[in-house]
């Protein structure tokens, strides 16, 4: 069946903001300029600020939530469903998942490329895999545990990519490759936390998902703009990479968006991108499916490898086209894009294993309610 207009502006709309979401933080990361009181040039190195700005835009998720719900109020036929009513609370532990995750990863993103921190996020698929078979009691079929094997052997692919690439790379040292592509993986391990908080205590409540988004945004925003207050005092040595060396030097920051007020159109994509980009994914998936999103997801990694390409902030590297490929014949097999396929070949009908019931965790409503980053 053809797709409408409205359902290809979404997906456009999902490629295109998701891309930006990356693209527009690792921009940030490159720019360099003084900080407070006369400090020389440095790289605008602030995560925990940037994850700040993540969050508020998807807060304004929430505030969407609220306009489409006054606009459907007036209406003759309110035709919106806003879900249950519930404690917002139960948010509260995936959105610190949230938090923690968001901030390590960038943190990471500092230290590697922006396509081997896109490709290395798939990792959520193992974790996430293995954690809903300890604590939801999911049977994965045969396919989605072959995806994990292979998704494994993908990451190896490209960490050695970046291992090669890193010993040519001017602007970061081999160990600090090393270590974003390991903050990535460690990270995508509490995402997956994160997704199995949320389908065990979260999605029983029948949520609509914009006002999910919005409410862990709220408790992510509060929560790490409080942290930002110690942050600024807890010395960091060279990890804090700011004249000061503490944690988090946010005063440094607008000192930095002051002096180069480039630095503030990198933040504006950033968080306006969020916030279109989690409400194109929710809404792909509730107008086509699933797995449309996932291949649109897929798309994203090489638009943001293109992308990076052509402005000059990677060199091509074959292992890493080796890599995704890996990767994504990975998640092809995790979220079941292989069946139609082998649905037509008799022999291959009993491959496919258990009925649809037993779906992944990473399908439809069980998906993270908020695939940022």
């Amino acid at each position: 069946m053809a797709w409408t207009k409205y359902q290809l502006l979404l997906a456009g709309m999902m490629l295109i903001t998701g891309s930006i979401n990356t693209l527009s933080a690792k921009w940030a990361d490159n720019f360099s300029a003084p900080g407070c009181k006369g400090s020389t040039e440095h790289s605008f190195s602030h995560p925990f600020l940037q994850a700040v700005g993540m969050f508020l835009g998807e807060l304004s998720c929430l505030v969407l939530f609220h306009i489409l719900l006054c606009h459907d109020r007036r209406s003759p036929e309110p035709k919106m469903n806003t879900g249950q009513t519930f404690n917002p609370l139960y948010f509260f532990p995936p959105a610190m998942c949230d938090m923690t995750a968001t901030c390590i990863m960038y943190v990471a993103l500092n230290m590697t490329s922006a396509s081997s921190f896109q490709m290395l996020r798939g990792a959520v698929i193992v974790f996430t895999g293995l954690l809903s078979v300890a604590f939801l009691e999911r049977k994965l079929m045969v396919s989605q545990w072959i995806g994990i094997f292979i998704t494994i052997t993908g990451l190896l692919v490209v960490g050695l990519a970046d291992f090669v690439s890193g010993e040519k790379d001017e602007k970061h040292k081999l160990s600090e490759v090393i270590t974003g592509d390991l903050l990535i993986i460690m990270a995508q391990v509490i995402v997956a936390v994160q997704m199995v908080l949320e389908e065990k205590f979260v999605y029983k409540h029948d949520v609509h998902p914009l006002r999910a988004v919005g409410t862990e945004g709220f408790f992510g925003f509060v929560t790490l703009s409080l942290l930002l207050i110690p942050m600024y005092y807890i010395p960091a040595g060279h990890f804090g990479n700011n004249p000061r060396q503490v944690l988090e030097d946010s005063l440094d920051a607008f000192c930095q968006i002051g002096n180069q007020p480039m630095i503030v159109l990198a933040l504006l994509g950033n968080i306006i991108s969020i916030a279109f980009f989690n409400f194109a994914g929710i809404s792909v998936t509730k107008e086509i499916n699933a797995t449309t999103r996932m291949v649109l997801d897929s798309l994203r990694t090489v638009v943001i490898w293109a992308v990076s390409l052509a402005v000059g902030w990677e060199r091509f590297n074959g292992l890493q086209v080796l890599g995704f490929i890996v990767l994504l014949v990975g998640a092809a097999l995790y979220n079941g894009l292989h069946k139609p396929v082998m649905e037509k070949i008799p022999c291959c009908a009993w491959f496919l294993g258990q009925s649809s019931s037993e779906e992944r965790l990473l399908s439809g409503s069980t998906a993270s309610v908020n695939q940022d980053t």
